[in-house]
């Protein structure tokens, strides 16, 4: 569990050490798994068990309605969560909560439609069938990386519109947060891309402008050309072959490009 030592001021010489873990009532993490498939449960169950003597299981729900029972009767610090449930989402689970205090690794299947929105919110998930390697690194990464912040989280899932949602990315100094209304265009270079936003400010990510596009197609966001991507709510006019934005810097749509910019606008 990680930690770190403080000075306890009334005795300098005595340290104290703080948990940034979420529970502070052991070094055991408890988890519980929510998941409507029963061969999921006992394999996911079976692995804890046998590999992470750390982690003990709490309990098992078939459903978002058992799971919402369970988490507020068990207190769970970190929960498995299937995707797509028999009554609900876990998208939907999640936003039936006031507060979120525990970890997610959402469980899912490859190429779910869910999992542009886990990876906008920065939370961790688990592809099925997923074997024993997999899960070690999900745990690893449970155990080193902060949360985003869970209000922030129950913000975006109950948003109505996309522009007042927030990206939130990780980067080696933390979690970043850019509010979508913010972003006027992304360049991108290489594997970095700049993140050009309101009031002149820019944020240079390790991301590539692909996976930025993934993340932002169905959020307002065009890929006009191959460098850039612009915001729909910051275009101010456009011109035969390309776009002025509200910080009036020009950016130019590829020829391919054209017809399907004029199609994305008109929607």
């Amino acid at each position: 569990m990680l930690g770190y030592r403080v000075p306890y001021l009334r005795y300098p010489n005595i340290s104290v050490y703080i948990l940034n873990d979420q529970s502070t009532k052991s070094n055991t993490i408890g988890c519980l798994i929510i998941d409507d498939d029963p061969f999921i449960q006992d394999l996911l169950m079976d692995k804890l068990q046998q590999y992470f003597p750390e982690i003990k299981v709490l309990g098992k729900a078939m459903d978002g309605k058992q799971g919402l029972a369970k988490i507020a009767s068990l207190d769970p610090d970190l929960v498995f969560l299937d995707v797509e449930m028999s009554d609900m989402t876990g998208f939907e689970m999640l936003s039936q909560l006031n507060t979120i205090g525990f970890k997610i690794i959402f469980i899912t299947s490859y190429k779910h439609y869910a999992i542009k929105a886990i990876r906008f919110n920065a939370l961790d998930y688990l592809l099925k069938p997923f074997d024993l390697e997999e899960l070690k690194n999900a745990v690893k990464r449970y155990k080193e990386t902060e949360s985003p912040s869970t209000n922030l989280v129950l913000h975006n899932l109950k948003a109505q519109n996309a522009k007042d949602q927030t990206m939130i990315l990780r980067t080696q100094q933390g979690e970043l947060y850019i509010p979508l209304k913010d972003i006027v265009s992304i360049q991108g270079e290489r594997n970095y891309s700049y993140i050009n936003l309101v009031k002149d400010k820019k944020e240079l990510v390790s991301k590539t402008l692909r996976s930025l596009e993934d993340l932002l197609e169905e959020k307002g966001f065009f890929r006009c050309h191959k460098s850039f991507i612009v915001s729909k709510n910051h275009i101010v006019s456009v011109r035969r072959s390309s776009i002025i934005l509200s910080d009036m810097t020009e950016i130019p749509i590829s020829r391919r490009k054209q017809d399907q910019f004029k199609k994305w606008q008109e929607e």
